[in-house]
């Protein structure tokens, strides 16, 4: 049966918490060998980047099987291997195997990387290699964006119902892998809350605090492409859409408990969103779209100037001028 105390939330937000000697996800000290890796070890033995090499804000440079976080024994073996092991069973199926899995289970799991990474930046901050332009740590209105976050991540170890609300947007998206083709990449944006893997034949893209909004919106972009698998400009097209959109979300979503009782067995989360004194999307504009889109579509070469050759039909891999999907993406020269 569940104490009270199992229901308790952690807040390393007040003091600013990261650096001192203190599990990421409970908050109860931890000794120095006490760590989890921000990339799972399943995950980087499979696609073979333990080793690679990956730049922080400070400029400092270091690997990914280097990137851990202070984590007590307890969070590391009653919810985060359990939260792995399911994962990693179900991406061994591929992209049958991720739908089967609950989308809450796929949150937890890319937000823990994705929490695990800005820990690791917010570490580095405290002692810079090179003091970055913009220190995430004086950014209030972005410590307000991630203690929201914060306090719906660890819904991994403590049982968390969200009323009628899920506090994410989660895309799947079904991809050829061509020959010569990366089997693994990996996309995040600190700003935007957006992380992304490409898992072989699957993209998984999550906006990780938008209560569904970003999904909702982008309803006429994604419902055409269900059944589709999309070739590799295409999936750069639909991650500069669904990142374009995530950095023109404008809202904070706030989360409140409702107090438990007793017996109860899980926390019930509310939300709330203010959208009288802010825009839920400020103003899309084409050329910062464009911008987004020319990001994506770096390893191909194809610059801004090309996507808005004609600014009233912008360059698209997904749909023709009429709408329809491309099928065949590789036979139609127009595309590019």
């Amino acid at each position: 049966m569940l104490s009270m105390a199992d229901f308790n939330l952690y807040n390393p937000f007040e003091g600013l918490l990261f650096a001192g000697p203190f599990c990421f996800l409970c908050g109860q000290p931890v000794s120095a060998d006490e760590k989890e890796s921000v990339f799972p070890a399943w995950l980087m033995a499979r696609y073979n980047f333990a080793h690679q090499e990956v730049l922080l804000l400070d400029k400092t440079i270091t690997t990914y099987q280097n990137l851990n976080i202070p984590c007590c024994t307890v969070c590391q073996h009653q919810h985060l291997a359990p939260l792995e092991e399911k994962v990693q069973a179900a991406a061994a199926q591929g992209l049958i195997g991720l739908r089967a899995l609950d989308e809450k289970l796929l949150f937890q799991w890319l937000g823990k990387m994705f929490y695990g990474m800005l820990v690791r930046e917010l570490i580095a901050e405290q002692d810079p290699l090179i003091p970055p332009t913009y220190s995430l740590s004086d950014d209030i209105r972005m410590l307000d964006k991630f203690q929201s976050f914060f306090k719906v991540l660890q819904s991994i170890r403590v049982p968390m119902q969200f009323a009628d609300f899920v506090p994410f947007s989660l895309f799947m998206v079904p991809v050829k892998l061509a020959a010569g083709e990366l089997p693994f990449e990996y996309r995040d944006d600190l700003h935007t809350m957006v992380f992304s893997l490409k898992l072989e034949d699957t993209w998984l893209i999550c906006c990780l605090l938008d209560n569904g909004i970003i999904k909702e919106a982008l309803h006429r972009l994604w419902q055409p492409l269900l059944g589709k698998q999309l070739e590799a400009r295409q999936a750069a097209e639909f991650l500069a859409q669904v990142y374009y959109a995530a950095y023109l979300f404008n809202v904070i979503p706030e989360y409140f408990v409702r107090p438990p009782k007793p017996h109860d067995t899980h926390l019930i989360m509310d939300t709330l969103i203010d959208d009288i004194t802010a825009t839920v999307f400020n103003p899309w504009q084409l050329t910062g779209y464009a911008h987004m889109f020319e990001e994506m579509l770096k390893r191909w070469g194809i610059t801004e100037a090309e996507i808005l050759r004609d600014p009233n039909q912008p360059l698209s891999f997904l749909f023709d001028a009429a709408g329809n999907f491309r099928e065949n993406l590789n036979d139609e020269t127009e595309a590019i």
